[in-house]
């Protein structure tokens, strides 16, 4: 059903032609040559080759397009090229328009442009995982040519992803997991910060609506009182600004509510006790480069004067910049009311590229420091990838993931070379980040004439020699030491190398061994034989063969040929293959109707769904409904890592859920921490036993010096209760934290 009011032709002409006024005003007013006749011309053949067709919402398809061409120029600050290439990116997709008509029209440039982003259309993801592997290593190979297909397809995203609330549930799940998943750690590397938090955001808000509402309408609530705190703070900062002669501007922000709530969910505590949620920029100018550092540092020294800075917090990206190009000084200081304030130093020009990323090298061509290379280092790190591209769609996506959304660290070789790599790298990861050769054959470290093993974890500032040995040859367990793209994908490479010589020895081994005892190979026996050792495929077994893992003898076969036929191993290649065995796994239930929402119901005698080993959803969780093979619905958490994972890669088996009951039947673990006493076991259980009538399943309660710690496991029906019982602990004098941990 359409939301769009309904308006007569002429009214909805007037609409578009306002929304494309509003594109080209806003490129008259930036600093690009103007090249308005080009845009005018792509517009109108846009607008004519989309004529009659309407989004999922109703309205005019080319709204679509305007819009995304105004990201470009308003957002990205882009120029004539890819504001054409904005309003042509759907048409070769979605009409009989081919490349070669866009080139004879527009010209060789916007015709790549536009192909690069219909090779990746409809999302990096399609129902397959070879095609979306496929489709991700176009996007980056699109990306390393021109980078400009990237930057537009990043627009595209965030206008899909503002107008995302006339798709249907289990799409908005698909979109907005795919947005969390690649999208915003793509901005985030690209340095397109406020792209990638409203991304963010806007992910979380389809995600967990109810969660998003709750921190929205905080933040909202405590707004005047915040803007107080903050002027009391920068008062002090602001006069001594004022007496220096800079020209600044100071901005007070709070952080992003997908922040917020990862922290809330990463140190399981309640919005209120989210101190550093307030955050102030300092924005100078300045003309001379050669002043810039020294004034981040002087306006430093005027924060440090009135506040207590925390010793651990400084951040000086103006020396060494991130790998996405952002420079700036960052320290915490003690604001009002024993609140930790961050606070960011940037010139102007810090600050626009800090915003834009490399997009701001388009946007102001001149004055912006030359930054190209750091992005050409990150281009060879693709191009390294996409060289030993991963056979397994979901390993390749988290490969690149590595790469996309790490912090770094700064090591330096023996000979003072700075080599830039994600935190917690190892030993093994700056010895293949140096040279493959130096990482099949790293043996060790050595960190201030101290030897290290291959996986001690490297921290900024260390100076590392890399000890090798001829002999020395990767092993499958080193894939454990490796954290970086790089390294891992170097390493499997080797290593499925090694695995096809020994699969090869081992397939021979056991085809002699079989015409030896005169019998014949069948699938069913090598069916019998994987589901005896569990394997997952026959390459397993000939490797374990080859390596002397496993003995077969004729007698073994014999018996095998008698037993009935595992399903382990047909389970174990299938991860939607169906967990039960026996009759049941013959019994198809109903398919899942996917485009409604699915109600779940704990209270019947059989529940409608399944969990997976992986997360303990209970009602009131949000949670996301995955189907298997034999069309059954399992359970994840919608900020389970692993369906994080599974609903980018498989976005056709999604299906929307809601609970529609509860059953006193969910076990959940609540910590409890607290200052020891005598009697507090007493009134622990006492609450939530006799006062809530709640089961306690399990206690563990150990005191340490004058503090204890309790792991509480209870049976519950929903969040709800477990919110009450946490509520009601926290009353208990002397308990400080009570939560859910699983």
């Amino acid at each position: 059903m359409s939301d769009y009011p309904h308006y007569t032709p002429e009214e909805e002409d007037r609409i578009v032609e306002k929304a494309y006024g509003e594109v080209l005003q806003a490129y008259l007013q930036s600093n690009h040559r103007k090249k308005v006749e080009i845009i005018e011309k792509a517009y109108r053949f846009a607008k004519e080759a989309h004529k009659g067709v309407r989004r999922r919402s109703g309205e005019p398809y080319i709204l679509h397009p305007i819009a995304v061409a105004k990201i470009v120029i308003s957002e990205l600050g882009l120029g004539s090229t890819s504001i054409c290439a904005a309003f042509l990116h759907d048409v070769v997709e979605d009409t009989d328009y081919t490349k070669e008509d866009i080139e004879a029209v527009f010209g060789t440039k916007i015709a790549s442009i536009v192909e690069g982003l219909t090779k990746i259309s409809g999302g990096i993801f399609g129902d397959k995982a070879s095609i979306q592997a496929e489709n991700f290593r176009k996007l980056l190979l699109s990306m390393s040519t021109d980078i400009r297909v990237v930057l537009i397809k990043m627009a595209d995203r965030l206008h899909n992803m503002r107008t995302l609330g006339s798709m249907r549930p289990e799409k908005q799940y698909k979109i907005a997991g795919e947005t969390l998943y690649v999208y915003a750690p793509l901005a985030h590397r690209l340095g397109l910060f406020s792209i990638k938090q409203e991304l963010e955001d806007l992910a979380f808000k389809y995600e967990h609506p109810q969660k998003y509402a709750e921190i929205m309408a905080k933040v909202e609530q405590g707004e005047k009182h915040r803007e107080e705190i903050v002027e009391e703070f920068v008062r002090p900062v602001r006069e001594k600004l004022d007496a220096a002669g800079f020209r600044y501007e100071i901005k007070a922000r709070v952080k992003s509510a997908y922040s917020i709530y990862n922290k809330m969910e990463t140190k399981q505590v309640p919005f209120e006790e989210i101190y550093d949620v307030y955050a102030v920029r300092v924005i100078f100018e300045n003309d001379d480069d050669a002043m810039e550092k020294i004034r981040c540092w002087q306006i430093y020294t005027f924060f440090t004067d009135g506040h207590r800075v925390h010793p651990d917090r400084l951040r000086d990206w103006t020396s060494t910049p991130k790998a996405n190009g952002y420079r700036a000084l960052h320290l915490t200081a003690m604001g009002p009311e024993g609140r930790w304030i961050e606070v960011q130093i940037r010139s102007r020009k810090m600050d626009i590229v800090a915003e834009l990323g490399y997009a701001a090298h388009w946007k102001y061509k001149t004055g912006v420091y030359d930054d190209d290379a750091e992005l050409d280092k990150w281009m060879n790190t693709i191009k390294d990838i996409l060289a030993n591209p991963e056979p397994n769609a979901v390993d390749f996506l988290d490969t690149i993931k590595l790469n996309l959304f790490s912090s770094e660290i700064f090591v330096f070789t023996p000979k003072g070379d700075l080599q830039r790599l994600p935190s917690g790298a190892t030993v093994l990861d700056l010895a293949f980040a140096i040279h493959t050769e130096l990482g099949m054959h790293c043996i060790a470290g050595k960190i201030n004439h101290r030897l290290v093993p291959l996986s001690y974890r490297l921290d900024s500032g260390d100076q590392v020699e890399i000890i090798t040995s001829d002999s020395q040859s990767p092993q499958a367990e080193w894939m454990e030491f490796c954290h970086t793209a790089k390294a891992q994908s170097r390493l499997r490479s080797i290593l499925r190398k090694d695995r096809k010589t020994l699969a090869e020895r081992g397939e021979k081994l056991y085809h002699d061994f079989i015409a030896k005892e005169g019998m014949k190979p069948s699938k069913e026996m090598m069916q019998k034989i994987l589901g005896n050792y569990r394997l997952p495929s026959e390459n397993d077994f000939f490797i374990m063969l080859a390596n002397d893992e496993i003995n077969i003898s004729a007698k073994k076969l014999k018996e095998l040929g008698k037993s009935r036929s595992s399903l382990m191993s047909k389970i174990l290649r299938n991860p939607f293959a169906s967990k039960k065995t026996g009759k049941e796994t013959g019994d198809k239930r109903q398919p899942v109707n996917r485009k409604e929402v699915y109600v779940l119901h704990p209270d019947d005698a059989e529940p409608n769904y399944r969990f997976d080993t992986c997360c303990s959803p209970i009602p009131g969780d949000d949670v996301l409904g995955f189907v298997d093979d034999d069309e059954n619905v399992v359970l994840h958490k919608v900020s389970c890592p692993n369906a994080m994972r599974l609903k980018s890669a498989f976005g056709s088996r999604l299906v929307a859920t809601r609970w529609g009951g509860k059953a006193d039947k969910f076990i959940v673990t609540i910590s409890i921490d607290g200052i020891d006493r005598h009697g507090i076991l007493e009134e622990i259980t006492q609450t939530v036993s006799q006062q809530l009538g709640v089961n306690i399943r399990g206690l563990n309660i150990a005191a340490r010096q004058e503090l204890f710690h309790c792991d509480l496991t209870v049976q519950t029906d929903s969040t709800e209760t477990v919110e009450v019982i946490c509520r009601e602990l926290k009353r208990i004098k002397d308990i400080k934290f009570a939560k859910r941990t699983s």
